[in-house]
């Protein structure tokens, strides 16, 4: 293994901040952290690229500050992707066993996986994941992994997660006339799950609710399995818009009043605390109960929280989900945001920040984060050697062809 295979970047390019994140192998086969890198990202809005130049900037800026922190000259990234854009569906695909002895193989795994995928899209949609949920053999469900078993009918339980190839190719442009190689593209909240959830809950059933500045986007596991994802275009900064609006200040001190003494639930300070608000045109700040500022982040806080909950009634998840709720992202450190949650789902929630990691372990720790450090533990399994790489047709194959195929013209 050369230095660079050791090393593994996770780029989150958000809608209110670029994150960098660099981890490096160790000898137990697991990632320490060693370089963080903080920009504010102005070129992005909901998710999606609207300004080349400034992402481009951005970008820049927070890998050179992880490299500095580092020491370690960064080549190549694993950078996420989110937006309205991105849609989930669910797969099946069914193919006959064709070895003699009907012994399947890994080919027989590919083919079938293959079938699933095979959708009709629209010009300006590609795939981004085929996430396998289930095998099925001769009427066997519940097979996680078939290969070597014997029958004559095989068959997949997929989920398929596409996006516009217009957003994905402009997070790749940018990206590389920063001047870095983009090894994969990566869904956001599937990185945040890598980083946050435990296996228990993903076998009992888990809803992944991470809100970020532009977007809330929403994951589900099943018998350790994805079955839902989906994107809201709502998130942390319509609530600062909200407190800007309701207290009469610029959005740059809404913004620093929601993380300072924002909470999502009213009933939690008494009537006299006071705050002081900054006001327009240079007139005198304002001093304003605490109550006030949590009344109107908690309407717009629940508003998120009944679209996502709509959203899986709609679907017929949320009655099956044993694992609670995970929240994460930036929004999630708003006092009381779990309480809200588990009024409105009635189920047990939790805050989610990444864990299984070591190095620069408090850096990190906070659930703004989760995106980053689950695209460096993406990479982890992405590597050549690397158990799910060698099953195939699994979550991190093909991964180069697929790049290939979509934006050859960078390569």
């Amino acid at each position: 293994m050369t230095y660079d295979e050791e090393i593994i970047v996770g780029l989150d390019i958000g809608t209110t901040k670029v994150c960098s994140v660099i981890g490096r192998l160790n000898e137990y086969n697991s990632i320490d952290i060693v370089g963080v890198g903080l920009s504010p990202s102005k070129g992005l809005r909901k998710g999606v690229v609207v300004n080349i130049e400034t992402t481009i900037n951005s970008v820049a800026t927070a890998i050179e500050k992880a490299e500095l922190m580092a020491g370690i000259e960064v080549k190549s990234v694993y950078s996420g992707i989110a937006g309205g854009h991105i849609e989930g569906i669910n797969s099946r695909g069914v193919v006959a066993v064709s070895t003699r002895s009907k012994e399947i193989t890994q080919e027989e795994v590919e083919r079938v996986v293959e079938a699933a995928k095979a959708l009709a899209l629209p010009m300006e949609r590609e795939v981004i994941h085929v996430l396998p949920q289930e095998f099925i053999v001769d009427n066997q469900e519940g097979v996680k992994d078939p290969v070597g078993m014997s029958g004559v009918r095989l068959e997949a339980e997929v989920h398929i997660v596409t996006g516009a190839v217009a957003s994905a190719q402009n997070i790749v442009k940018s990206v590389n006339r920063a001047g870095y190689a983009v090894n994969d593209i990566v869904l956001e909240p599937l990185a945040s799950a890598l980083a946050t959830l435990k296996d228990d809950e993903k076998e009992l059933g888990v809803i992944l609710i991470d809100i970020g500045g532009g977007t809330t986007d929403v994951l589900v596991y099943l018998n350790g399995s994805i079955w839902h994802t989906n994107v809201i275009s709502m998130g942390g900064n319509n609530v600062t818009n909200d407190v800007s609006i309701g207290l009469r200040t610029p959005l740059q001190s809404a913004e620093e009043i929601k993380k300072k003494w924002g909470a999502a639930a009213s009933d939690l300070f008494e009537p006299g605390e006071m705050i002081e608000v900054p006001n327009v045109g240079g007139r005198k700040p304002t001093q304003l109960p605490r109550q006030i500022l949590a009344e109107i982040i908690q309407p717009r806080m629940e508003e998120i929280f009944f679209l996502v909950k709509n959203d899986l009634e709609q679907k017929d998840f949320k009655n099956i989900i044993s694992g609670g709720v995970v929240l994460t992202g930036g929004a999630s450190l708003l006092k009381g945001v779990d309480k809200i949650a588990e009024n409105i789902f009635a189920m047990p929630v939790r805050i989610g920040a990444p864990s299984e990691i070591g190095g620069l372990i408090e850096e990190v720790s906070s659930p703004e984060y989760a995106t980053g450090v689950g695209l460096v533990l993406y990479g982890l399994h992405a590597r050549p050697d690397s158990f799910m790489e060698n099953r195939g047709a699994g979550l991190f194959s093909n991964i180069k062809k697929r790049m290939v195929e979509w934006f050859g013209e960078f390569f």
